[in-house]
């Protein structure tokens, strides 16, 4: 995969069902589970970095869990982990938000504290507060509300032109998160007449199945104004197809997710315009914190909202950027 962030995990090749301590089981005297949605994912290899740097100051031991980007997988992991006895916690990145609520609700009839990171679990994608027993605290940013903040980007960029021909590239629209994204973007370029949204492809949050994507649809779309993404990892193939197509990047106006530190460069270069900020190192470190703080019988809040408490807004420019020099994004992509 293109330049694909190398793997932060001691060993090379991760078993599905194989966990991964970090820490001394001599010291530690409690253990945490993270249950990725995908180990070999960037985004929540960084989530890891901060559980694993938390868990280091905190003297707790961890383990990861390659849920494969399989629902199905993830969730049986959550109950054979809980089966097995030897965690006292759970994080989680959940691939599927609904379907992992029976999983979680066993976790919580255990007594075991459980984070949700990314996204929330249960049906409502738009409430962070905990919807499902056992979630003890939802470490995320809502979907919609970034999505619509992000849309409405576009909606000020397309405001002189008309039309606006606007391409929209989302991770997999079957996935709940997605799919929400998905509409709500759709919601709001959708009150102006002179936006026009003339494709949409699945980047998987894959750079390569993006640039195929990509190229596709400029085979069949010769003008495009604007490409709106919900994933870093989507306009880096994109960018290619674009330019392979003849365009200046610059000259358009693409917007992606996920403040990966390749979108932070871009927006600096001014390739891109803007990103929608994810902090997946911080989101870790507090998500830790918090299930270890309830193991401890400490008080400590049901919901920390990412877009309140990461270190910029929730949308990052180049005018943020610039008063903000020295952030360089939490990840890779």
């Amino acid at each position: 995969m293109s330049r694909q962030l190398k793997v932060l995990l001691a060993s090379a090749a991760l078993a599905a069902s194989t966990a991964i301590s970090t820490g001394s089981s001599e010291a530690a005297d409690l253990k945490v589970a993270f249950f990725a949605s995908s180990a070999q994912n960037g985004f929540n290899q960084a989530v890891y970095k901060g559980i694993q740097t938390k868990a280091k100051e905190l003297g707790v031991e961890v383990a990861i869990y390659d849920g494969q980007f399989d629902a199905a997988k993830q969730y049986s992991q959550i109950e054979d982990v809980l089966a097995g006895g030897k965690f006292d916690a759970f994080i989680v990145v959940p691939n599927d938000t609904v379907g992992i609520a029976g999983a979680v609700e066993q976790v919580g009839k255990a007594g075991k504290p459980l984070a949700t990171a990314l996204f929330p679990i249960g049906p409502d994608l738009t409430k962070l507060e905990p919807q499902v027993p056992g979630v003890t605290v939802t470490v995320a940013s809502s979907p919609a509300a970034g999505a619509a903040v992000q849309a409405g980007t576009v909606v000020d960029y397309c405001k002189a032109i008309d039309p606006c021909n606007v391409v929209i590239l989302i991770g997999q629209k079957i996935y709940p998160f997605d799919n929400l994204r998905y509409e709500t973007y759709l919601k709001v370029l959708g009150g102006q007449k002179n936006i026009k949204v003339v494709a949409t492809g699945e980047g998987n949050y894959d750079p390569d199945k993006s640039l195929t994507v990509m190229t596709d649809i400029l085979q069949a779309n010769k003008k495009i104004n604007v490409v709106l993404s919900n994933a870093d990892q989507h306009l880096v193939g994109a960018e290619i197809a674009l330019t392979n197509a003849g365009y200046k990047v610059s000259d358009l106006f693409l917007s992606g997710g996920g403040a990966a530190s390749i979108a932070i460069d871009a927006i600096r270069e001014g390739r891109w315009k803007n990103t929608l900020a994810y902090y997946p190192v911080s989101m870790g470190s507090l998500a830790l914190e918090a299930v270890v703080n309830k193991l401890k019988a400490k008080p400590g809040p049901t919901v920390i909202d990412m877009d309140k408490v990461g270190p910029l807004p929730a949308v990052i420019d180049k005018d943020v950027l610039d008063k903000h020099p020295e952030f360089k994004g939490e990840w890779a992509q």
